[in-house]
């Protein structure tokens, strides 16, 4: 919860925003940025661009320009690694080259990527064949990530246990794949971001930060994501201990993701173990379930229509709340986590 500020950062973390969460706002990358400088933000993540020449390598060039033009380190990169079926598997080959290419173009030193949208939306099969698979792929594109001087960014999304992305990291090979360190994802696996960071924080390549509302619900436990510093996990001792066991280049960012209604994970059914997450860790379920003892419903009003039904309908609202939760969230990032550089001049 947001109060008093930290006490003086033992790094000097650089502050950037994640354009997906101004996405309502349909923005082109030109105005992404424009919106970056205007925030006096130190730089800008660039993911799920909708700009119509997000695949251009003209564009590339220009997006290169404006990057050093206004002094904004960029990152990028691309979406879900894993094919949906043995067919697609050169696709899935082809599409992280080509983001390779698209960053590496760019000027980012991390091309981002994500193993699925979620474990409930893996192909067939074992969780085990889904990690082979991924770290399969990795290794196919090693020599032209290492040629290009850039690392891979594996997103922990709502996939794999922290433990079992830093696996596929390993396995892979560490001197060319890292993590996209994403703190609201855990909580969608039954895992404390504290837990997550321990796992992942010393593979870090880029460092996101995103709330949650944790707290028992319904026979389970609810979570729901909100803006920065009004949710369940300690945000500060989550960025001091980053700045303990996390690569000192590493750029932190500010990606709220709000509109979205709580979502009930039956952690107390046998299903929920034995189908989703066989292999998970005692501790770490422990660790989740005291950071749900801990939380509470969100309070504030908030327009919960980030749906297929009510995003259209309510789009107007959205903009304009996508666009205050942001600032309230880099307002919180700045005066109470004393991240980001640019602002203070």
């Amino acid at each position: 919860m947001a109060g008093e500020p930290a006490s003086p950062p033992s790094r000097n973390w650089r502050l950037g925003l994640n354009t997906y969460c101004v996405r309502f706002q349909r923005w082109n990358d030109r105005q992404l940025f424009d919106y970056c400088a205007q925030q006096k933000v130190d730089a800008i993540f660039l993911q799920s661009s909708l700009d119509v020449g997000v695949m251009d390598p003209r564009h590339w060039a220009h997006v290169r320009t404006w990057s050093k033009d206004l002094g904004l380190h960029l990152e990028t990169g691309g979406g879900v690694l894993l094919p949906g079926s043995p067919e697609a598997y050169p696709q899935a080959v082809l599409n992280l080259r080509k983001n390779i290419e698209r960053a590496a173009a760019m000027g980012s030193p991390i091309v981002r990527t994500l193993i699925a949208t979620d474990r409930y939306h893996f192909p067939p099969g074992p969780v085990e064949q889904h990690k082979e698979t991924a770290i399969k792929i990795l290794q196919e594109v090693r020599s032209q990530v290492m040629d290009a001087g850039l690392k891979i960014a594996l997103e922990n999304h709502k996939d794999l246990l922290a433990w079992e992305t830093r696996e596929v990291i390993e396995t892979a090979g560490k001197e060319f794949v890292g993590s996209y360190l994403d703190t609201g994802n855990p909580v969608f696996v039954a895992e404390d971001p504290m837990t997550t960071l321990e796992e992942l924080g010393p593979y870090a390549v880029t460092f996101h930060l995103r709330d949650s509302v944790v707290y028992e619900a319904g026979g389970g436990v609810a979570v729901q994501w909100v803006p920065l510093g009004e949710g369940t996990p300690d945000f500060k001792a989550i960025v001091a201990r980053a700045a303990q066991i996390m690569p000192a280049n590493v750029h932190i960012f500010c990606k709220p993701i709000t509109a979205r209604p709580p979502v009930v994970l039956p952690v107390f059914t046998e299903e929920f173990w034995t189908r989703w997450f066989p292999r998970g860790r005692s501790r770490d379920f422990s660790q989740f379930l005291a950071l749900a003892k801990r939380g509470r419903p969100y309070g504030r009003a908030h327009l919960l229509e980030d749906t297929d039904q009510g995003r259209d309908r309510h789009m107007a609202e959205l903009k304009v709340q996508q666009l205050e939760h942001m600032e309230r969230s880099l307002d919180y990032c700045r005066k109470i986590l004393n991240l980001g550089v640019r602002w203070r001049g």
